[in-house]
């Protein structure tokens, strides 16, 4: 999905419209602790939980979040790229 490098939108922060600098969001590091993690520690623990056989449907694309930069105030603002992508966020100039 292609997505232009610099937008013009709003700034909630400085009541106007800025051209923003766009760049794609990436993933935090991961909590150790958390419950989900442990609970598949749990799992992956002994000689149960075998991989199932090939599933039959697709998965679905995920949407995509772009972080928008704002230069005069340097606050930064999530949006949510409409719609599903399969393929990576491509930045055009």
């Amino acid at each position: 999905m292609k997505f232009p490098k610099e937008l013009n939108t709003y700034c909630p922060y400085c009541k106007v419209h800025q051209v923003h600098k766009a760049k794609a969001a990436s993933k935090g590091r991961p909590r150790t602790l958390a419950e989900g993690n442990r609970a598949h520690n749990r799992q992956l623990m002994g000689h149960g939980s075998k991989r199932a056989g090939e599933k039959s449907v697709k998965k679905q694309g995920k949407r995509q979040k772009v972080i928008l930069q704002c230069p005069k105030c340097g606050k930064k603002q999530e949006r949510i790229v409409g719609g599903r992508t399969t393929k990576k966020m491509e930045f055009k100039a």
